[in-house]
């Protein structure tokens, strides 16, 4: 009766592992570049708050930003679209920062020392901070990179992009967004 009991945790276990496996297609879970871009419908809920450590050794929370509309921005400093819209999110932001807008970079699957690099080389101005393990990522369902989470000032995930934007398009979803909702500036 002993022996019986302590199998069915390791049964439950095996199949659970069997189901994971079959969902996978047999592949290792890693870090993917997004292929298909573009805004996904996400259901009407809080998102998730979270503490992490900024490349400049700080630490961020992103309840202390509520009353402002925030863009969480997913990204790597080996990921080549990530590279590619650095720019843009960097000439955007000085538009919007002082209309109760804040961007927040969050550095998944890499070298602290990678993303440093990556926050001097493009001279990011905003918020970046270090998920090495992909925990935050995890929490928000991340598939790839890059991917941005817009939160509202009540902390209601508002929108997900997938992929790059340029400058016309963050533009035209920030506009969009402060239309419909109130911010502390």
């Amino acid at each position: 009766m002993v022996l019986l009991g302590a199998a069915i945790p390791v049964v439950a276990l095996f199949v659970i592992m069997v189901i994971a496996l079959a969902r996978s297609g047999g592949q290792p879970a890693t870090a993917t570049v997004n292929s298909e871009f573009g805004q996904i419908a996400i259901s009407d809920k809080l998102a998730p708050d979270f503490t992490m450590t900024l490349v400049d050794g700080s630490t961020f929370r992103l309840a202390d930003l509520r009353g402002k509309l925030v863009m969480l921005d997913f990204w790597a400093s080996w990921c080549p679209p990530c590279r590619q819209e650095a720019p843009h999110l960097v000439s955007v932001y000085p538009r919007y920062k002082d209309r109760g807008v804040e961007f927040v970079g969050v550095d998944i699957w890499d070298r602290d020392e990678d993303a440093k690099a990556h926050v001097d080389r493009y001279g990011i101005p905003f918020p970046a901070g270090l998920d090495p393990k992909g925990a935050v990522a995890i929490d928000y369902g991340v598939k790839g990179i890059p991917e941005k989470f817009f939160v509202g000032p009540d902390g209601q995930l508002l929108r997900k992009y997938i992929g790059p934007m340029d400058e016309e398009r963050l533009t035209q979803i920030l506009d969009e967004l402060l239309a419909i909702v109130t911010v502390e500036s």
